[in-house]
């Protein structure tokens, strides 16, 4: 029994102080990797904020099940293999760089169409995540303003002027330290398109997707808030939308597979 207990601390102690034990990366085609996921667990939450915008509430009790998640936002490196392999456009860095920089300036039809590549590539079932699931990840068991908790603090998130960060735009993603789910940059760098249509007040849309025809005519959630918002906007509550066409230099996505 001992001797099994050195030997797990020991496995343990060779993990990079950066990794998590439950993340994977599926292959693609051509033998590359796509994402690194990470596993979450099923659960319920408090959704919204009873102290926040309008559009938080009204706060409710949200039964989520089990998921894995983009531990990061989706960098250019990831989101250029695909346009290389789809012939498309590559979308703009705005001179920030590429790499792994969160892929910037795409619109929600483009970040959808990535998902339904990645499935086809891995044969998994990958797509954006509806704002309940997106809003659970991000908390990771919290119910404070932020997952550290209710103060911004100094250097623990990429916003504008408050958060106490270098980054004048996009950081490196995983910059910061990750939330408990093994999850970086929930808070700031850039937005992230979710697969649930935005309404002012929560009617049950939030826990849902999308049809790719309804969401043309209608506006997207954003989640997350980004390096041009204040602390008060990158609130794990926090609320904002976009059109399906739209592209924004502080808009990017995180992947869910099922």
């Amino acid at each position: 029994m001992l001797e099994t207990m050195i030997l797990i601390f020991s496995l343990i102690a060779l993990i990079p102080a950066h990794a998590s034990p439950n993340a994977f990366r599926d292959h693609l085609q051509d033998g590359s990797l796509g994402p690194e996921m990470v596993w979450i667990p099923a659960g319920s939450f408090k959704m919204g904020e009873f102290q926040g915008e309008p559009d938080e509430k009204p706060v409710q009790i949200v039964t989520i099940k089990g998921f894995a998640m983009g531990r990061y936002e989706v960098t250019f490196a990831e989101f250029d293999k695909f346009v290389k392999a789809t012939d498309r456009r590559k979308p703009s860095d705005s001179g920030w760089g590429r790499g792994n920089r969160p892929v910037i300036n795409i619109s929600w039809e483009e970040a959808r169409a990535y998902t339904e590549w990645l499935s086809q590539q891995t044969g998994q079932q990958y797509r954006l995540p509806t704002e309940a699931e997106w809003e659970y990840a991000a908390r990771a068991g919290t119910e404070t303003k932020y997952w550290w908790g209710n103060d911004i603090g100094t250097n623990q998130a990429n916003c504008y002027r408050g958060c106490g960060d270098h980054f004048k735009y996009t950081a490196p993603v995983g910059s910061f330290a990750p939330n408990a789910f093994g999850l970086y940059d929930t808070v700031g760098n850039v937005s992230e398109w979710t697969y649930s249509e935005y309404e002012n007040k929560y009617k049950g849309k939030e826990k849902r997707g999308i049809s790719k025809r309804r969401a043309e005519t209608t506006r997207m959630s954003l989640r997350g808030g980004d390096w041009s918002n204040g602390p008060s906007e990158v609130r794990s509550a926090y609320r904002s939308m976009g059109t399906a066409f739209d592209h924004y230099s502080s808009v990017g996505l995180r992947v869910l597979r099922r």
